[in-house]
């Protein structure tokens, strides 16, 4: 089956971690089996990975964090800083799209175009052994996670003009538009309410997940235009501020969003803590059964399956370490199909978790 991922660093992790990830997830980690560090020799994800777990549709980001507290490979000192290093992660996946790995889509008439060769290249059942997958070109939408990177608002359009489709104002902590994760800031006054405009005026769809509460409902009722939740779990399962109430889940499903689940274990079970965790020798380990309780969470919400997606956000600073015990690298997503079944849901249900409803946020998203 056909799988599209609505969050996953890619660029960040090949220029910051040094991955080549035109390499196979298992030779990356023989090179960095010598290195020390979070997540070495954990990762999880490469493009040939991607190919044989048919990850054919991707949001793919570019994150550089400028808060004033600067942090190696992702927070900067200043705005330039932030601004020249996501510069270069958009170069990255341009020169992936130059060597034929990829294609960015950036209109609906190249997103039916790839759905169309995808499906037709993978009409076969996927089997043991398939080696390194389907070899037509992947697809990556541009997204960015944290808008510190746009010096002003009116650079947008710049932006834009560059193939970026998504943007989540906020991440970790506070920034120049918006407060995020760990905060209890709204939006900036002036500069906040300006960037969303810029991107109604543009077309560039807002990605709620990260913002804080007070951001979060502040920037619903001044944008009206298409909402998603790239990488988002529930916090009626898992009690933390990162998670959205059922409120916010529902103000998104009303608007025709649609909210990726993650695979970060800190995000799917309650109680869990980044500093004493670690998912491969705990013995009780989260699986990707608990990921389906929040899939599982959102439809119920929504009355039916047309809201709930992956966006499994796999690498994205973590790696085996801080993911469900039975996933070694991102093709294991195609096991989520099995266990949406076990739960009892339709195959046409669990197509729409695993690629349509993504499909048909950016398709509506686009022709409006």
């Amino acid at each position: 089956m056909l799988i599209a991922d609505a969050h996953l660093d890619l660029a960040w992790n090949a220029l910051t971690f040094e991955r080549d990830l035109q390499l196979p997830v298992h030779v990356i980690r023989q090179i960095e089996a010598p290195m020390t560090g979070k997540s070495r020799a954990m990762n999880t994800v490469a493009l040939p990975d991607m190919r044989r777990g048919r990850v054919f549709l991707s949001f793919a980001t570019m994150l550089a964090r400028a808060s004033g507290r600067p942090s190696p490979g992702i927070e900067y000192g200043s705005v330039a800083q932030a601004h020249a290093i996501a510069k270069g992660q958009l170069a990255y996946y341009r020169a992936l799209e130059q060597q034929g790995e990829v294609r960015i889509i950036e209109k609906v008439e190249q997103l039916e175009r790839h759905v169309a060769e995808w499906s037709a290249l993978t009409s076969a059942p996927l089997s043991e052994g398939e080696g390194s997958g389907v070899r037509a070109p992947l697809g990556f939408v541009i997204s960015m996670e944290g808008a510190d990177p746009i010096t002003a608002p009116e650079e947008l359009a710049h932006w834009h003009a560059l193939g970026l489709r998504l943007l989540g104002p906020a991440h970790y902590g506070p920034n120049r538009y918006a407060g995020g994760t760990g905060t209890a800031r709204g939006l900036t006054e002036g500069i906040g309410p300006a960037l969303l405009r810029e991107m109604r005026r543009l077309g560039i769809a807002l990605d709620c997940t990260h913002l804080s509460d007070e951001a979060f409902w502040e920037a619903v009722r001044l944008y009206d235009g298409p909402l998603l939740a790239s990488h988002q779990n529930c916090r009626a399962i898992a009690r933390m501020q990162r998670q959205f109430t059922d409120e916010q889940l529902k103000l998104i499903i009303a608007r025709g969003g649609v909210i990726g689940a993650s695979f970060d274990v800190v995000m799917v079970r309650d109680g869990w803590q980044w500093a004493a965790m670690n998912n491969l020798t705990d013995p009780n380990p989260v699986m990707m059964r608990e990921v389906v309780d929040h899939i599982d969470h959102v439809c119920q919400l929504a009355g039916n399956a047309d809201h709930a997606g992956i966006g499994s956000d796999l690498d994205g600073g973590f790696g085996r370490e801080q993911s469900p015990r039975d996933l070694d690298t991102i093709a294991d997503l195609q096991k989520l199909a099995g266990l949406l079944a076990e739960r009892g849901y339709s195959s046409d249900d669990i197509e729409k978790i695993m690629f349509r409803n993504w499909v048909r946020f950016l398709r509506d998203a686009w022709s409006a």
